[in-house]
């Protein structure tokens, strides 16, 4: 067995699974300082309801969050020795800045929003989830700086066989950092919108009249419109043009651009293979690659035949994985639209049907995030650092394929594990939320962190 495949596809299982809570914790965040805020200045007991039963359930996304977010970083050090000896004077930068600058700003302050209600002032409790919102997204800011470094790498030399930092600035802000961090939190933020507007929609199935479903619905569709817009553009749009810019082996692969062409189209719909790299059943625009790309429909934009083919990316998952995403982003748009739409109406209430589209759709930001990270990590092989670190010369040779095998074994034992215990204890805390038994229980139940704690 090869161990740098092995070891490949066990960093994958970590970090796609801990990728399923950040998003949902930040969302979420932003979207209860809202809904505190509104309670402070309204004094609507309905909302005071709402942000006591979000906050346990924003609670529980964040334990499970850092329980799996930790034992990801060891694998820098346990698969990828050679990769943290070269790059790791840079790498380990942001994730120390994450941990001292933003993670301890957000527990902290989720500390004293969940236990010191009613013990602090409401203009204190929206201040501490507001901090929470603000920590959540800094920290994202730093995680991805690290990843956007191993992107489009600034502000460094090569040394005896190491990258020595040698501009600070230039490598936080490397060319991909900016639309990276707008476009991947804005993804937060539609999935934040989608967790609490399916929840809310669960809730108003079971009760027409419950004002707190209302209430979350009230809030999160009109944020979800506007953010799946932000998604898509401008922040989207402008990660692609800097991919075009920057990685155009990476960008003829997502769009599926085989051979160098003027007036490039875009792909909507295709059928990829790769031997030899070709798309059937075609459906394209012309020249709207080009212009999307450069702002030129007759700008020239590079195929993948340009590039050797040890340079090129996984050339099916990159288009599958991209496009996929983008479908799913004009889902977005839609759902959220109607949703606006019907409650202008004085529909939405009653419209049974499409609030099961809302319960079903929870997931679907989240696999959003997967699809995009796979684009991302996937498009830039076989680079683990574009153009200074090929990924089959960053992986541990100490590790054995037995040793691999067994961790990734057990790793994944243990999230499926943790990933249905996160499930049961949110639909339980929803279903009790439903029948009416939770409206005064405690913000976080001990029981419940506790079982997190031992896991």
């Amino acid at each position: 067995m090869d161990v740098n495949a092995l070891s490949r596809g066990q960093f994958a299982l970590m970090i796609g699974f801990h990728f399923l809570f950040p998003p949902i914790t930040i969302g979420l965040a932003w979207l209860l300082t809202i809904v505190e805020w509104k309670a402070w200045k309204t004094r609507d007991p309905e909302l005071e309801r709402l942000g006591r039963f979000f906050a346990k359930l924003l609670a529980l996304t964040f334990a499970v969050g850092v329980a799996t977010g930790i034992p990801m970083e060891f694998q820098f050090g346990m698969n990828w020795s050679r990769y943290s000896k070269v790059v790791g004077d840079i790498f380990g930068a942001p994730l120390a800045a994450e941990g001292v600058l933003a993670f301890f700003l957000e527990s902290g302050f989720l500390g004293l929003y969940l236990f010191g209600r009613n013990k602090i002032s409401k203009g204190w409790q929206v201040f501490a989830i507001l901090m929470v919102a603000v920590g959540a997204t800094l920290s994202a800011f730093w995680i991805i700086v690290a990843n956007s470094w191993m992107q489009t790498p600034a502000g460094f030399a090569m040394a005896n066989g190491r990258a020595e930092l040698t501009s600070f600035f230039d490598a936080v802000f490397n060319p991909s950092t900016i639309q990276r961090y707008t476009h991947t939190v804005t993804a937060a933020l539609v999935s934040g919108a989608f967790f609490m507007a399916g929840i809310g929609a669960y809730l108003l199935r079971k009760n027409p009249n419950d004002g707190l479903a209302r209430k979350a619905l009230q809030i999160s569709i009109p944020f979800g419109l506007a953010f799946s817009i932000l998604v898509a553009f401008p922040t989207g749009h402008e990660h692609a043009r800097q991919v075009a810019r920057t990685q155009p082996v990476k960008f003829a692969a997502i769009e599926g651009l085989y051979s160098t062409k003027t007036g490039a189209p875009l792909v909507m719909f295709a059928l990829p293979f790769t031997k030899p790299p070709q798309l059937k059943a075609k459906i394209e625009v012309p020249g709207l690659l080009s212009w999307m790309a450069f702002g030129d429909v007759n700008a020239p934009v590079r195929g993948i035949s340009e590039f050797p083919e040890d340079q090129r990316p996984p050339l099916w998952l990159t288009f599958v994985s991209f496009h996929n995403m983008v479908v799913l982003g004009m889902w977005f748009i839609a759902a959220m639209g109607w949703g606006l739409i019907q409650m202008w109406r004085g529909k939405l209430w009653t419209s049974r049907r499409f609030l099961l589209v809302l319960i079903w759709s929870i997931p679907l930001p989240l696999a959003a995030c997967q699809l995009g990270w796979m684009t991302s990590e996937v498009g830039r092989q076989p680079w683990i650092v574009q153009g200074v670190l090929r990924t089959k010369d960053a992986f541990s040779t100490t590790l054995t394929a037995p040793e691999v095998i067994f961790s990734l074994a057990l790793f994944t034992l243990v999230y499926v594990a943790l990933g249905g215990l996160y499930v049961f204890l949110l639909v339980k805390k929803v279903k009790a939320q439903a029948s009416g038994q939770s409206d005064y229980a405690p913000v976080a139940q001990a029981e419940d962190l506790s079982i997190l704690v031992a896991r």
